[in-house]
């Protein structure tokens, strides 16, 4: 990974001017030269995979890792830090403010993307080198602009049943390296290019007959192209594409071990298709994913709020699923002390000191000064101090996921409930699917919110369905208790009150980020 150091020297960071928000690339490299050979467009293809862990606009984004954490994480229903400060953030109200910083970070970053993306897709042809090696990188850059306007559509695009088939504004469409201005184009012709550019990248995958080196899991193959092709479709309700693109992607990379599952979802296995690359000489050090999740990391975020799974999802996992192991569990009672802080007070909460002990010993990597929670996970962990751990962006357990809800949707519920089966078994041996119909598709979202918890997904499934996000305090249910209401034991959470909203689908801008003023402010054909 050191060959990034040159690219992103000479030709991918850009400038510090005002233009298009930094996003087209600038260099003392003449593009001519860039990329007149194959040789140095590979290490472009490496720079692209660099920004995508590279820090932005301030310590806290940072690439890939802040649209999981800040965005699908921090937003979602069933993920909790104790961070009431944080409200805004956590109930998405900079959806609506164009100037918010993080209203603006997805566009940046994104176009970021897109911007060193788009002249590489342009010159590349005429790179002196191979045609399979010509192929083959066009084919790179296609995959990442297209997973990049998948990405921005969830953000700035209406949820595809409430976007009048694709017909509301979304995003400015830019596939040439130009800086004219241009309109924001509806969403629908958002899917057009992105479905275009990855069948063109699958057919020069194929015709390259070329591979990425096998510890290049940073680098877009076919099955990235596949896989980026499945997320976009289901994003769209196109349940025939995405059900066959998903079944490609995970073609060849089998379901991780229990072993591996484990093992801190910080090193690639069988069933990594794409991540990010992150070692001791390219960290972000405390700002990185795992400085903000990893247990055993030494970052204040993760020794002082360490990130939990809600107590409802918790209880929903059954006691035979190896995934109940990755989560410190309290007991049947639950008593939420400082907002689930297990508690020092042997003489008052004697149960809270045993699980101290009982899980330092079971994780003995955890910080001596690190406060536990209940419900705290262990998913993740740090391989190197601070935050040192790769990345997943695309792994087979949501290509099941994926194929099995377009399967439900299709109508071929036998076939679903199958691939349910092969997918929580392996965690579970005692589980077999048996519905049908919408009990089928509720127990498929049940199951994509355990297994791809902690992952960035949550906030962007909710949207996807248009599922309200709930969430609940347990001061709230004992007042309504009070009130002789009577509650169900399943919504007893340990959210703070701040924390603590339910927001529906058509609030908050019906959850769509508004066009960032710095985009506005430059380009004249958004009115």
């Amino acid at each position: 990974m050191k060959k990034y150091i040159f690219l992103l020297a000479t030709a991918l960071f850009t400038s510090c001017s005002s233009d298009y928000l930094n996003t087209t690339p600038t260099s003392t490299t003449s593009p001519n030269t860039l990329y007149s050979t194959t040789d140095n467009a590979k290490v472009a293809i490496n720079g692209l995979a660099k920004l995508m862990i590279k820090q932005y606009q301030s310590q806290g984004f940072n690439g890939e890792g802040t649209i999981k954490m800040y965005y699908g994480n921090y937003s979602g229903k069933y993920f909790y830090k104790d961070l009431p400060g944080w409200a805004n953030t956590q109930n998405f109200m900079w959806v609506n403010s164009n100037s918010a910083s993080y209203t603006n970070y997805p566009w940046h970053y994104y176009y970021m993307l897109i911007g060193n993306a788009n002249p590489l897709i342009e010159q590349i042809d005429n790179a002196a080198g191979t045609e399979a090696e010509r192929q083959f990188i066009k084919a790179q850059a296609l995959t990442y602009r297209a997973y990049a306007y998948t990405q921005l559509c969830q953000f700035y695009g209406q949820r595809w049943k409430d976007s009048d088939n694709g017909s509301q504004p979304a995003l400015v469409l830019r596939v040439n390296s130009g800086k004219e201005p241009l309109p924001l184009s509806p969403l629908a012709d958002i899917y057009t290019q992105i479905y275009t550019d990855l069948n063109e990248a699958i057919q020069l995958f194929e015709s390259s007959k070329m591979e990425r080196e096998k510890n290049n899991f940073y680098e877009p193959n076919i099955n990235v192209a596949y896989a980026t092709y499945a997320r976009a479709a289901l994003n769209k309700e196109d349940f025939t594409s995405a059900s066959k693109y998903a079944q490609l992607a995970r073609k060849d990379f089998p379901l991780m071990s229990n072993d591996d599952y484990r093992s801190g979802f910080n090193t690639p296995n069988s069933e990594w298709i794409w991540g990010c690359y992150n070692a001791p000489d390219e960290t972000l050090y405390y700002y990185s994913f795992h400085s903000y999740m990893g247990y055993n990391s030494t970052a204040g975020a993760v020794r002082n709020t360490p990130g939990c799974i809600s107590r409802v999802l918790y209880n929903k996992i059954p006691d035979t699923d190896l995934r109940k192991e990755l989560f410190l569990n309290p007991g049947k009672d639950y008593i939420p002390i400082n907002n689930g802080e297990l508690s020092k007070d042997a003489e008052k909460y004697p149960q809270d000191v045993a699980l101290n002990k009982e899980y330092r010993e079971l994780f003995p990597e955890l910080q001596k000064n690190a406060k536990l929670y209940k419900y705290m996970q262990f998913k993740f962990k740090v391989t190197e101090q601070p935050g040192v751990g790769n990345l997943n962006n695309f792994r087979s357990a949501e290509m099941y996921l994926i194929e099995a809800e377009s399967l439900h949707k299709l109508g071929k519920d036998t076939e679903a409930q199958k691939l349910m089966n092969e997918l929580i078994q392996p965690r579970d041996p005692e589980y077999k699917c048996t519905t049908t119909g919408k009990e089928l598709f509720e127990e498929i979202k049940l199951y994509r919110f355990i297994e791809l918890w902690g992952e960035g997904f949550d906030w962007f499934d909710l949207k996807r369905w248009g599922d309200s996000r709930v969430r609940n305090t347990f001061k709230d249910i004992k007042k309504k208790e009070n009130q002789k209401e009577q509650i169900s034991d399943d919504l007893y959470d340990q959210f703070p009150s701040t924390l603590a909203k339910t927001i529906a689908p058509d609030q908050n801008n019906n959850w769509t980020y508004v066009t960032p003023i710095k985009e506005t402010d430059y380009n004249p054909e958004i009115k």
